[in-house]
């Protein structure tokens, strides 16, 4: 049974923007550990250098999409940080995860978490893969205590045939522009801020941040 079987798209967008070249069971493509990183050092510093802005020492933070890294600073300490993926043994390997969560957002876009359980929710370099990223951000809403930040990090590289197919057409202030309509679309949040904060000669680095309403 293949991804498009079981777990629609968002009705709320074209559902022709959001297939992928491969609708295989994504179990399947990330039961091999990755561990590698997706962008080079220079803007893996400057996301790091905005986390250390943007979420507050003592947080309560949810990684989404998470993998054997986090890109927190390593001398901020946080109340809790919880890695939700889809490969257990990257979980594993990443040392600033306190609690480790698999699960497939395509197949299943609930979160399994309380009302309010985190104060900071990051998605980095992954939101090109969900095929339902209005149904999750109306959970990521739910999962933030009001006030809570969202902070979705993009860049340019991919697993193409698993990325959503508006993705590669988009130039990089374009995908920034599509994830603002997801928060838009899910409501709720406050209008997102979209931040270049690509390094000079690096891989590129654009940021999209929303804080729960409410």
């Amino acid at each position: 049974m293949t991804n498009s079987d079981s777990a629609p798209c968002d009705d709320e967008l074209p559902e022709r923007l959001l297939a992928r070249a491969d609708e295989s069971d994504d179990a399947d493509f990330y039961e091999v550990p990755r561990l590698v990183t997706h962008v080079d050092d220079a803007t893996i510093a400057a996301l790091t250098a905005e986390y250390r802005s943007l979420v507050p020492a003592g947080a309560r933070v949810l990684d989404l999409q998470s993998s054997w890294v986090s890109h927190l600073p390593a001398d901020v300490a946080y109340a809790s940080v919880t890695g939700h993926g889809m490969n257990l043994a990257e979980l594993e390997q990443n040392p600033r995860l306190d609690a480790r969560v698999v699960q497939d957002l395509n197949r299943a876009p609930e979160l399994p978490f309380a009302d309010a359980s985190f104060d900071a929710a990051l998605d980095a370099f992954s939101i090109q893969y969900l095929v339902r990223p209005v149904s999750v951000l109306r959970s990521v809403r739910r999962v933030l205590a009001p006030g809570g930040t969202c902070v979705i990090a993009l860049s340019h590289r991919m697993f193409p045939t698993k990325a959503i197919a508006v993705w590669p057409v988009l130039d990089m202030a374009d995908r920034a522009r599509w994830v603002r309509v997801y928060f838009r679309l899910a409501g709720g949040w406050s209008e997102p801020v979209l931040l270049d904060r690509s390094p000079v000669g690096a891989d590129p680095l654009w940021l999209v941040v929303a804080r729960r309403e409410g």
